[in-house]
Formats: C-alpha cells, structure tokens, sequence
C-alpha cells in the first residue's frame, strides 16, 4: 500500500489554486500543505501509472495486486525475479491455462526448471444428472518436484491449485530421485 514519502513536493500544491484571499492566508496555506503532503504520493503514483502496470518496473509491493488483476497468486516467500516473472508471464498463458501444456509452462516459469507433470487422461462424463459411470477412470494430475526445489513446495501447490480444473485430482510430490530437465 502507498504511503506518505518524507520530502516528496506535489507539482500542484492545492494552496496556489485557492482564491488571492486565502493565497496570502498562512493557516489556509499551512492547512492544504499538509493535504498536499498526503496526495503527493497519490499524485506521483498517477504521474508513473504506466510503470505500476509493467512487473519488470512495479514496486515489489505493488506486485500482488497486479497479480490479482491477472487471476494469479505471488507468494512472497519467493525471490522477486521470480515474482516478477510469474506476473509477466499470467497474461501469455491464458491462451494454454487449465492445459498440460499451460501447467508445464506455468511450472517451468515459477521454478526455473521442467517438473514432469503425469495426467492420467482420465474423463468422468455423464448423459443424465448426478450419473457419472463410477468404473471411469478418476482424472488426476501429479506434479513431481525434486528434492533442490522442496523450499518451493507450498508455491508449487499453489499454482498447481490455481492452474489444474476444480474436477481433477492433484497432488504435488517429492520423490527420491530427480525429474527435472
């Protein structure tokens, strides 16, 4: 969240706006210097829109919430380029999202490493309400994570809940040896 910044000076001081009378008016003009200092930071922030809306330029608090804008999650336990990328790479994957291919990538952005994703391919349908064929196969989606990423664990998860369909199984292990390439 913005906040007041010590030292930053508005570039239209509301006291110069105010009728002659109040201009040469010093409570008047010591009442909306101090409204001047409160929207300064607002005024700056407006002035650098354009860079509040870039991840490479953002604030690193601002971050989350442009990537809420996107529909993604940035956990802050993670380092910030990898904030950032994960920011700058929600809109490109919306064409791929809830796919293998949209999942892998997804992945290969927040870890910096292909994980081997194993979908069973598994479909449960129905023709009439609330029958589904209970001999179907159960869709599942399991990401194998190496044991060098097992401090991303809780991120993983958290993509992986937010990239794989609400109906599908998922689960995010860590087996003895390493898949990643």
């Amino acid at each position: 969240m913005r906040g007041t910044v010590a030292g930053l000076v508005t570039p239209y001081p509301i006291g110069s706006y105010l009728p002659a009378v109040y201009q040469e008016d010093s409570f008047a003009q010591r009442f909306t210097g101090g409204l001047d200092d409160v929207l300064a930071p607002a005024i700056a922030v407006l002035d650098s829109l354009e860079a509040y809306a870039d991840p490479d330029l953002a604030p690193v608090d601002f971050l989350p919430w442009l990537a809420a804008w996107l529909g993604v999650t940035v956990e802050e336990t993670l380092p910030e380029d990898a904030r950032r990328a994960r920011v700058k790479h929600a809109a490109e994957s919306f064409v791929v999202r809830g796919t293998y291919e949209g999942l892998r990538s997804a992945l290969h952005t927040l870890t910096g490493s292909w994980l081997e994703v194993r979908d069973s391919g598994g479909v449960r349908c129905s023709d009439r309400a609330g029958g589904c064929d209970p001999a179907a196969a159960e869709p599942r989606v399991a990401v194998l994570l190496p044991q060098a990423l097992a401090d991303r664990r809780e991120a993983v998860e958290s993509l992986v809940d937010g990239a794989v369909p609400a109906h599908v199984l998922r689960s995010v292990e860590l087996p003895d040896d390493d898949h990643v390439s």
